[in-house]
């Protein structure tokens, strides 16, 4: 994997162009460029790189780039993403201590773009793998920065996969580790990376969780080349180590061919320099954390509150009737259109022709149960509650499976919430609630198979979802679902689309607001958060940060009438767009997280401390409404389409990450999904007293 770009662009054959690029700290700059000829970095790998001369100045820089072919497949930009989310941690993580040298100097990118990049201060010394490293004292010095390197990327929680003579760079006084696109969070499962020997045994095998240990390996064969001038074998020792001072007494461990058998980064140095380990600055994970007090005490004085009782009515706790599959008294489901009372009546059931137009439905001449049961599976009921609505039809399960729990999508238009829904029930419908327990079928097939042909496919395939009509002023209907628990009982789920905004001071929406079982709060970042980064999109889209907060979490949480010091409802609060701010800590490390195999009594508490210490922090307690007036609140990071749009499309497809939490959670909070103290305690981290 060498990191050496082409050489210096001369004025003959450059090629000249405008650059527009984001600096680490988030601003915008716009730069004439000369580009030199590019090349691929590895063989096997899409990034390529080119020198640029950069401004007025041509100051030398390198470009790390994906061609518009490559950038249009997800794979590909992960790598960029990857090299880039690191590049910019270590370079927060570093700033002010005497180690950023170690790594590259990253002055900006760009990963939004149809061919996206990175722009790095130019290398420092060429790849080991094409110089030499000549004396006794140089190779001390070498392997001190290694070993540093390896250090620090521990303390937060990474590890290079990608050390190699090639990734490594030496100019005769210091050390710069490159190959970035490689490195992998701590306990993140391993798959297949790097080449023989420089990779471990477990990380060529793709085995295993990934552990700071497999770049000790790495490390160890690095140095081992450098000192022999050859490469050692791929899964054991080299067998002549003792013949070589610098090598004897640091590395035989090194070589184990299990992690837990080498020294760790910290203990590896200690043995290559005692000193410099002694020396080293507590620069740990999370160099950059927020601090967590103000969601701390919050979070307390919520254990403090008594919980209600289970089935109480007034309290909005799901209680008995809510459990899931528990059958509701008939007149006590609530029409998702209307809004009204319905109840099932067989002498108004329907099925769609072959010309898609409703015929009534006559279940007298059906005895067989089977057959009965299949029939009104596809059948739905005429709605007559409200005689002045436009005709509309409930499926028929809707009505026979107990009381729907309904969630409801809370947040101004501009918030996503059409597409983090639609991507959320399309992670049902892939199988994602079957680690917990959960399974689902679709309420009415017809219906559900005209949600995914309309909303789904499109978007997975990269288009921008048009904004949806409402039947209702202040509730749109989406989508529901029948959600069977690990215990078999059924319970249908409805998704609305609520805009808080519109709500009006009437019974109607009051009842609704009522009626609704858990709510999703979803923040927009471009109008909470005042980074710098967001600044070009809020120019763009003619919008300025709001510091009193999303009108629609307001007026909702006044509609809500309360009895005692919280409100019962289950709900959450979700960052959503987080793709615009996935190098922003704690974001880059949520967004990577993969989903939890079993459901803790502390699930999602440190992401909810994290990503309230980012809200209270930057956005202010406006924003943090919801959490401050629910008892069980948990807060998320998700994004429903992985990157920014561009001309109605997302270049390379929309890339949901962790659009499922946030009704995992909710699910949990209700007894659907069997969480350790009961659904009572799931959100403040305790079992119930």
């Amino acid at each position: 994997m060498t990191t050496t770009p082409p050489g210096r662009p001369e004025s003959p054959g450059a090629q000249h162009a405008p650059l527009v690029f984001t600096d680490p700290g988030g601003r915008q700059h716009s730069a004439s460029a000369r580009f030199g000829p590019p090349a691929h970095r590895d063989a096997a790998l899409p990034l390529r790189a080119r020198r640029v001369l950069l401004g007025r100045r041509e100051v030398q820089c390198v470009q790390v780039f994906l061609s518009r072919a490559d950038a249009a497949h997800p794979a590909a930009r992960a790598l960029l993403d990857t090299e880039a989310g690191t590049a910019l941690h270590l370079a927060r993580a570093l700033e002010g201590t005497p180690y950023p040298y170690l790594f590259p100097s990253v002055l900006g990118y760009e990963l939004d773009a149809a061919e996206p990049f990175l722009l790095y201060a130019a290398p420092r010394g060429v790849p080991v793998g094409r110089t030499q490293v000549t004396s006794a004292a140089d190779h001390r010095v070498f392997a001190r920065d290694l070993a540093l390197a390896l250090c620090l990327l521990d303390g937060e929680g990474l590890v290079p996969r990608g050390v190699s003579p090639a990734t490594v760079h030496w100019d005769g006084t210091a050390l710069q580790l490159w190959g970035l696109e490689g490195t992998a969070r701590v306990g993140r499962p391993r798959s297949p990376w790097g080449r023989a020997p420089y990779c471990s045994p477990e990380q060529r095998r793709g085995e295993g969780h990934v552990d700071a240990r497999d770049a000790v390996w790495s490390a160890a064969q690095v140095l081992y080349q450098v000192v022999t001038g050859r490469a050692g074998p791929a899964d054991r020792a080299p067998e002549d180590l003792a013949r070589h001072r610098a090598l004897a007494g640091a590395l035989p461990r090194a070589f184990a061919p299990a992690a837990a058998g080498r020294p760790t980064p910290a203990a590896l140095l200690e043995l290559l320099a005692p000193e410099d380990a002694r020396r080293l600055l507590p620069v740990v994970a999370g160099a950059a954390r927020t601090r967590h007090e103000a969601f701390d005490r919050t979070l307390e004085a919520k254990r403090r509150a008594s919980a209600p009782l289970a089935g109480d009515p007034a309290s909005g706790a799901d209680g008995a009737a809510g459990a899931a599959g528990a059958e509701a008294a008939p007149g006590d489901v609530l029409c998702p259109y209307c809004l009204e009372e319905i109840r099932l009546d067989l002498s108004h059931l329907y099925v769609t022709d072959d010309r898609n137009q409703y015929q009534p439905l006559d279940l007298s001449g059906i005895t067989n149960p089977v057959r009965r049961d299949d029939a009104m599976r596809a059948a739905v009921q005429r709605c007559a509650a409200d005689p002045d609505f436009p005709d509309h039809y409930i499926p028929v399960p809707y009505l026979t499976h107990g009381r729907p729990l309904t969630v409801a999508m809370i947040g101004q238009s501009s918030a996503g919430k059409s597409h983090l829904l639609t991507q959320m029930i399309a992670e049902i419908t892939d199988g994602g609630l079957r680690r917990y327990g959960v399974d689902w079928q679709s309420v009415n097939p017809e219906q559900h198979a005209r949600f995914v042909r309309e909303r789904v496919q499109p978007l997975r395939s990269g288009k921008v979802l048009a904004h949806t009509e409402r039947l209702h002023e202040f509730a749109r209907f989406v989508e529901s679902l029948l959600l069977t628990d690990a215990h078999g009982r059924v319970r249908p789920v409805a998704f609305f689309d609520l805009g808080g905004e519109d709500l009006v001071r009437t019974d109607e929406a009051l009842r609704f607001l009522l009626g609704v079982d858990a709510l999703v709060f979803v923040v927009d970042p471009v109008l909470a958060l005042p980074l710098p980064q967001l600044d070009a999109l809020r120019a763009h889209l003619g919008v300025e940060v709001d510091r009193d907060g999303d009108t629609a979490f307001d007026t909702v949480l006044d509609r809500l009438p309360r009895k005692g010091p919280y409100l019962e409802t289950p709900a959450v609060m979700v960052l959503g767009k987080a793709d615009l701010l996935r190098f922003q800590p704690p974001v880059d490390r949520w967004l990577e997280e993969g989903p939890a195999a079993a459901i803790g009594p502390d699930q999602f508490l440190a992401e909810s401390a994290d990503v309230h210490a980012l809200l209270h922090r930057h956005a202010g307690q406006a924003w943090l409404r919801p959490f401050d007036a629910f008892r069980r609140c948990t807060l998320h990071v998700a994004s429903a389409t992985g990157g920014r749009e561009s001309g109605g499309r997302y270049p390379a497809g929309a890339r949901p990450r962790r659009v499922l939490e946030p009704l995992v959670s909710l699910l949990a909070m209700h007894g659907i999904i069997e969480a350790p103290g009961g659904a009572a305690s799931f959100g403040v981290g305790r079992e119930a007293q």
